[in-house]
C-alpha cells in the first residue's frame, strides 16, 4: 500500500486570490513587461483549446494572453517569475491540524507522496516548505503542471503510484474534493476524504 495526499485544502489552507489576473499584471509590470489594457479580459479567456483532463502551465496561458494583446514576449522566464510571484508574494499558508501526523502515519506504513492539481510551476514545493510540512516523509511529488494532466484524470494517479513503486490498485489517496481526488477510484485505488481523519487512521491501522 502507498498513500498520496492532495495539497491545497487537504494538507494546507491557502486563501485564493480575488483577482489573479490583476496580481499577475502587477508582477509583470514590476518586471518591465508592458501590460496592455486588454490583458485582464484576455487572461480570463481560454487561449488554447485543451483536450479533457489536460493541464497547461499558467505562464504559457499568460504569454498567449500578452501576445493576443499585441505584446511580444521575448523572455518567457520573466513571465514565469511574475506568475510565481503573483501567487506567493502575499500568500498565507496555514497547515491543517494533523497534516504532519497524517504524513508520518502514512510514511511509517509504506511509501507516501503528493498528487496535486496546480498550474503554477514550483508552487506546490514552495507551499509544502512554507507550511512547514516534513518533505522528507514524501517519496514522490506529482503535480499536474508537470504531469500534463489534472485530477480526476487517471494519469496523475497512475504517475504517483508508479513513482511510489506500487500498482494503482494499492494507492490510497487522501483529498478534500471528491470530484477531483475521487478520481483515484477510476484506477481501482481508494479515496479517503481529508475531513475524515478517522477513516485514514482506520485504513492505515488495517494495513501491514
Amino acid at each position: 500500500m502507498a498513500v498520496s495526499f492532495d495539497v491545497f485544502g487537504t494538507l494546507v489552507a491557502v486563501d485564493r486570490l480575488d483577482e489573479p489576473g490583476a496580481a499577475v499584471a502587477r508582477e509583470l509590470a514590476a518586471r518591465g513587461v508592458t501590460v496592455p489594457d486588454g490583458f485582464a479580459a484576455a487572461y480570463r479567456e481560454p487561449q488554447t483549446a485543451l483536450a479533457p483532463g489536460r493541464e497547461r502551465p499558467l505562464s504559457a496561458h499568460v504569454r498567449d494572453a500578452l501576445v493576443s494583446c499585441g505584446v511580444k514576449v521575448t523572455d518567457p522566464e520573466t513571465v514565469e517569475a511574475a506568475v510565481f510571484a503573483a501567487f506567493t508574494s502575499d500568500a498565507t499558508v496555514r497547515t491543517r491540524p494533523g497534516a504532519n501526523a497524517a504524513l508520518s502515519a502514512a510514511a511509517e506504513r509504506g511509501p507516501a507522496g503528493v498528487c496535486s492539481n496546480c498550474r503554477v510551476r514550483g508552487l506546490v514545493d514552495w507551499t509544502l516548505h512554507r507550511g512547514a510540512l516534513d518533505r522528507s516523509l514524501l517519496d514522490a511529488v506529482v503535480v499536474s503542471v508537470d504531469c500534463g494532466y489534472r485530477k480526476p484524470d487517471r494519469r496523475p494517479f497512475l504517475a504517483v503510484a508508479d513513482a511510489l513503486g506500487v500498482e494503482a490498485a494499492a494507492l490510497v489517496h487522501v483529498g478534500d474534493d471528491p470530484a477531483t481526488d475521487g478520481g483515484v477510484t477510476d484506477v481501482s485505488g481508494e479515496f479517503v476524504p481529508a475531513d475524515d481523519p478517522a477513516a485514514l487512521a482506520d485504513r492505515l491501522e488495517g494495513s501491514a
